[in-house]
């Protein structure tokens, strides 16, 4: 039986998870809130004019940062018994609390790449002493086809800025090495860019056997992502550009994991997937709340 899907938001990642979730076959009732004007498609101005709410099975919030708290909390206050997907992070900052009614899952994509998957499990029961993760992009080059400055990277009303648009790093780093104390974190705007957001973010924290450094910009003009793990045992290095998982003993012995043609949507399309599945791998709502806590940390906010 089809699923009957509400998309909240319509930009470049709302206009993802609808080619995503319409491929699909059991989930091709789909409706939009935006204020685009689309062909042959129902698409509501707001959420409070939808009708039925309670009718969808899987809503989607694709919206910028800044408006996730309150899509989700009335989303969450007027349905019961349903899946609530959130795009990463939660939330822009600090909030009150929040008591899920429905299931909610955050949108840590990632966790979908078939080489972190093995690297987790290639972890399992190794002491993890070290994780190193660095993530940087020119925000320019990051979306050629439209203004940068326009976007909602560049504005930090509208939650903005690396710290909260790469946080993936920030996520993976909780799941595979847990809890991370003592934060000592920088976020600055250090570039020329024509943007009032954080470009540069800077992290430095202790897990339980060791210590962990994430680095994430919006000024390299050299696209990278590489997450460095190192166990008692083995070095690990994942290249997310290269789609490539090196692996290293104490003894040298080399193993090198590749993932050549890894499709556009495929990590989407298995997200969705196992949130509406199994739910093997997906960011629950209290994990997301973890992240928050780092990202809050970085922030500054103090907790009482």
């Amino acid at each position: 039986m089809p699923l009957k899907i509400l998309i909240i938001g319509f930009g470049s990642i709302g206009r993802r998870h609808f080619e995503v979730l319409s491929s699909l076959k059991q989930m091709n009732f789909i409706n939009l809130v935006t204020k685009q004007r689309l062909e042959n498609q129902i698409c509501y101005e707001s959420l409070e004019s939808v009708d039925d709410l309670q009718s969808y099975d899987y809503f989607v919030i694709s919206s910028p940062t800044n408006l996730h708290y309150e899509q989700l909390k009335y989303i969450n206050e007027n349905v019961s018994n349903k899946i609530i997907f959130c795009e990463k992070p939660l939330f822009e900052s600090k909030k009150e609390h929040f008591v899920p009614k429905n299931q909610i899952y955050v949108g840590y994509v990632l966790r979908y790449h078939p080489l972190m998957q093995k690297l987790k499990n290639m972890l399992g029961g190794e002491k993890i002493i070290c994780i190193n993760a660095k993530c940087g992009q020119y925000l320019p080059a990051w979306r050629p086809d439209s203004d940068y400055t326009k976007c909602y990277s560049a504005n930090k009303n509208m939650g903005g800025g690396v710290l909260l648009d790469l946080s993936h790093e920030i996520d993976y780093s909780l799941w595979l090495g847990g809890e991370i104390k003592s934060i000592k974190g920088y976020q600055d705007k250090v570039s020329d860019l024509s943007i009032n957001s954080d470009d540069l973010t800077m992290l430095i924290g202790k897990i339980k056997h060791g210590y962990i450094n994430i680095c994430l910009d919006y000024i390299s003009k050299i696209t990278h992502r590489r997450l460095f793990v190192e166990s008692m045992e083995r070095s690990f290095e994942l290249d997310f550009v290269a789609n490539r998982l090196m692996v290293c003993d104490k003894f040298g012995v080399k193993s090198e994991f590749v993932v050549p043609n890894l499709q556009r949507n495929y990590m989407f399309e298995q997200m969705h997937l196992d949130i509406l599945g199994e739910r093997v791998w997906a960011c629950d709502f209290e994990f997301g709340l973890k992240t928050m806590k780092v990202i809050e940390a970085i922030q500054g906010v103090i907790y009482e």
